[in-house]
C-alpha cells in the first residue's frame, strides 16, 4: 500500500485542501452556525397582576397571554409569586401591571442573553398596552459578572488542555503519578489565574473559599477528563478536545430557549460548559449552585480519575530524532553484534 507521502505532490494538494475545508465545515457549524440560527423559541416570562387589581389590568394580562406566540411562553400571577419565579430563574423576566404604570423586573442572576431578550419583549408589551413601564434589577450584575462565568470555565479548560497536551509531547516516559502531578499543578495554577483576573476586572465580585473550591473542583474535573484521554489516545485525543473549546463560548453563553432545537439537543445539553458557567454565576451573585451544577462536575472528575487509574500502558510519543530506543539486550541480537562476540 502506498503510504501517504509517498503520493503525487498534485494528490497531497487536493487531499490537504479537502481536509482543511472539512474541518472549516465542522467548525462553522459547532460555532458560528449555533449564533446564525439562534432565535427565541419558548422564552419564559411572566405577567404579574395584584389580587385587588382593576378589571382593566387584568384584561391587559389575559390578552397578552391570549395573544402569545412561539417564541415566548407566558405565566400569569401576583407579584410576589412571579417574583419568586424570577429568582429561581423559572422566568428570565416580570412585567408587573399596576394602575399606576407597569414594571419590567429583570435579574442579575439570569443568563444575560435571556434576560437581554426578555427587557425587549416585556417593553415592548408595555408600551403596546399603552403603559410607561420603568425597570427594575434584583442583585444587579457587572459586566464582569456577567462574562466571568463563562470565561472562568472557558480558561480552566484551555490552561488544563495545554498542560495535559504539552506533558503528552514532551514526557519520554509519561505515567500515572507524574500525569496526577501535573494535573494538580495545572488546577492550582489555573484556579490563581482566573481569580486574580476576576479581582483585576471587577474587585466586587466575590471570591471567597465557596467561589475558590468551585473553581477548584471543576478545574479538577477538566484537567482529569483531559489527562485520561491525552492518556489513552496521545495527542490524537487533541481532536475531540481542542473543538470543545470553540463550542463553549457559543453554546454555554446561551439561554437554551434561544438557540435552535437542533443544537439545544445535540450540543447545549451535554456541554459541560453550562454547569460551570452557571454554578460560577450562582455564586458570584451572592447565591449557590444547585444539584446539578456540583455533581456533573464531580462525576466528570471521579470517570476521568477511575480511566487515569486503570491499568494501561502510556500512549507514547513520537521521538522528535526519528531514534528508535533499544535496550542492551536488544542490540546485543543484532547480526553485527553477534559476529563481533563471535570473533
Amino acid at each position: 500500500m502506498i503510504a501517504l507521502h509517498d503520493r503525487p505532490p498534485a494528490v497531497l494538494a487536493v487531499a490537504t485542501a479537502v481536509a482543511g475545508a472539512l474541518v472549516a465545515l465542522v467548525l462553522g457549524l459547532l460555532t458560528f452556525g449555533v449564533q446564525a440560527t439562534a432565535h427565541p423559541d419558548g422564552v419564559p416570562l411572566a405577567v404579574a397582576v395584584g389580587a385587588d387589581a382593576p378589571p382593566q389590568l387584568r384584561g391587559i394580562a389575559d390578552r397578552v397571554v391570549n395573544a402569545g406566540s412561539a417564541e415566548v411562553s407566558w405565566r400569569v400571577s401576583t407579584p410576589d409569586r412571579t417574583r419568586d419565579l424570577l429568582s429561581r430563574q423559572e422566568v428570565y423576566g416580570v412585567l408587573e401591571l399596576a394602575p399606576g404604570g407597569a414594571t419590567v423586573v429583570l435579574s442579575g442572576a439570569v443568563n444575560p442573553s435571556g434576560t437581554q431578550v426578555a427587557q425587549q419583549v416585556l417593553g415592548a408589551v408595555a408600551q403596546g398596552a399603552g403603559l410607561q413601564a420603568r425597570v427594575v434589577v434584583l442583585d444587579p450584575a457587572s459586566a464582569a459578572g456577567r462574562t466571568a462565568p463563562l470565561a472562568a470555565s472557558a480558561l480552566l479548560w484551555i490552561g488544563g488542555l495545554v498542560a495535559g497536551a504539552a506533558f503528552t509531547r514532551l514526557a519520554r516516559r509519561p505515567d500515572v503519578p507524574s500525569r496526577l502531578v501535573g494535573i494538580a499543578a495545572a488546577t492550582a495554577l489555573g484556579v490563581g489565574v482566573v481569580a486574580g483576573l476576576v479581582a483585576l476586572w471587577d474587585p466586587a465580585l466575590p471570591l471567597g473559599w465557596a467561589v475558590l473550591g468551585y473553581l477548584a473542583l471543576v478545574g479538577a474535573a477538566f484537567a482529569l477528563v483531559q489527562g485520561a484521554l491525552l492518556r489513552l489516545l496521545g495527542l490524537r485525543a487533541m481532536a475531540v478536545l481542542a473543538p470543545l473549546y470553540l463550542v463553549a463560548p457559543a453554546v454555554a453563553g446561551q439561554a437554551p430557549e434561544l438557540l435552535d432545537p437542533g443544537y439545544r439537543a445535540l450540543l447545549w445539553s451535554w456541554t459541560p460548559f453550562r454547569f460551570s458557567t452557571e454554578g460560577l454565576r450562582a455564586l458570584f451573585q451572592g447565591g449557590a449552585p444547585d444539584a446539578a451544577q456540583l455533581w456533573v462536575p464531580a462525576a466528570l472528575a471521579a470517570v476521568g480519575l477511575v480511566a487515569l487509574l486503570l491499568p494501561r500502558q502510556e500512549a507514547q510519543p513520537d521521538l522528535a530524532d526519528g531514534v528508535v530506543d533499544v535496550g542492551v539486550d536488544e542490540a546485543d541480537r543484532l547480526p553485527g553484534a553477534q559476529r563481533e562476540h563471535t570473533a
